[in-house]
């Protein structure tokens, strides 16, 4: 055997482990970026809708599914969880625009009066 030899070990190289690398879609390991709640983009849709067009036909999902993932959002941190805030907040207020501008409407219809 010559002592020479720049590579000794050339070819003995271990094997890597791959066995304990976890199942792919799996949650991150230490340090890696927290999982999107799946009904985040959702909900922000809905309260933007509410805000916009649809009041209380989307408002009043939005904030349902606002609670519930903010709720779920306490156990495990979601990466999106300003897009939860965002359209929670949303349909709160157009539900609140929604029920206020169909109380307007009520009380200038009762008394005679149109918005038209």
């Amino acid at each position: 055997m010559s002592t020479d030899n720049p590579y000794p070990d050339y070819g003995n190289a271990p094997e890597p482990n791959y066995g304990n690398q976890p199942p792919y879609g799996g949650q991150p390991g230490y340090g890696g970026m927290p999982a999107e709640h799946p009904r985040g983009t959702t909900i922000l849709i809905l309260g933007i809708l509410s805000l916009v067009c649809c009041g209380l036909f989307t408002g009043i999902p939005a904030i349902i599914m606002g609670k519930s993932a903010l709720d779920e959002s306490k156990t495990a941190h979601y990466s999106n969880e300003g897009a939860i805030k965002a359209g929670w907040i949303c349909g709160i207020i157009g539900t609140v625009l929604s029920v206020l501008g169909a109380g307007l409407q009520i009380i200038l219809l009762a008394t005679g009066n149109s918005l038209y």
